[in-house]
């Protein structure tokens, strides 16, 4: 190998210590003269260990190929730990935007000496504009509406889907403001807001929790209150936090409608 290597580490989170230990993320950037060679011979990979599983996104067709120059191997192996190894043009290093975890490990052409201490800056919360605040309440309030609908119509992985893929992140970004706001924008609640049990009460935490559900008109109509509800106070205290506006007139407008459709009777022709 030539180059240079630049290792980015997923620290894991210190609680719960014992289900993380043997879960480790590693995060490896490689900067080589020539990608070629180590795709002609694949198998240089095998030296990290025994793999579960392995996949190259650069070389699939189910996702379209990113085409940057880069080649990404993502390997899972049997104790536990994965490898994110993705191998970088040298000579094209300055396009590389930089992570505040990166550590050099091996630095032979001196690339990286201007790097500094790691930290995990780069994933800090960062604070909205008023703009993108009022933004992912109307997101969320326009939404909540598809799933009510879907689920009068017997379209439950529609209502589902909506709820799922709308309405959660939503949430789960609202929570991260949240979260931010409370302690200076100096935490992050991590990749799919998987640290944000160390930010929320435990009564908040059993509510989140309750925001998952199966494909069940009663779990999903049970899931959509109880994600609105959340999101409705998270939202309201991130508000007041940064000084921005809630929407409450539209809040209370959605939260009766769809009370309204959860009442209908099957063979209602309107509201």
């Amino acid at each position: 190998m030539t180059g240079c290597g630049l290792w980015r580490w997923a620290v894991p989170a210190p609680t719960p210590a014992p289900k993380e230990t043997c879960f480790r993320t590693y995060d490896i950037l490689f900067l080589v003269r020539s990608i070629e060679p180590f795709l002609r011979t694949p198998r240089w990979v095998d030296r990290f260990g025994s793999r579960v599983i392995m996949q190259t996104p650069e070389a699939m067709s189910f996702y379209s190929p990113i085409g940057d120059g880069r080649f990404t191997c993502l390997m899972q192996f049997e104790d536990g730990n994965r490898i994110d190894l993705t191998l970088f043009p040298a000579d094209e290093f300055f396009r590389y935007p930089g992570d505040s975890l990166s550590v050099a490990l091996l630095d032979k052409d001196g690339l990286l000496s201007s790097l500094p201490p790691a930290s995990d800056r780069s994933y800090h919360v960062r604070r909205p504009e008023p703009s993108h605040f009022a933004d992912c309440c109307n997101e969320f309030l326009w939404v909540a509406p598809y799933v009510a609908k879907g689920l009068w119509r017997d379209e439950h992985t529609y209502a589902k889907g909506h709820l799922d893929q709308v309405l959660h992140p939503a949430l789960l970004q609202m929570l991260s403001w949240r979260a931010g706001a409370l302690t200076g924008f100096s935490v992050s609640t991590g990749k799919m807001g998987k640290h944000l049990r160390r930010y929320l009460p435990p009564e908040e935490w059993q509510l989140l929790m309750e925001t998952g559900c199966s494909y069940a008109a009663e779990d999903i109509w049970r899931a959509l209150f109880c994600s609105a509800a959340l999101f409705g106070r998270a939202g309201r205290e991130t508000a007041s936090a940064l000084g921005f506006c809630y929407p409450e007139e539209e809040e209370r407008r959605v939260i009766a409608f769809l009370r309204r459709v959860q009442a209908l009777p099957p063979d209602a022709p309107e509201l």
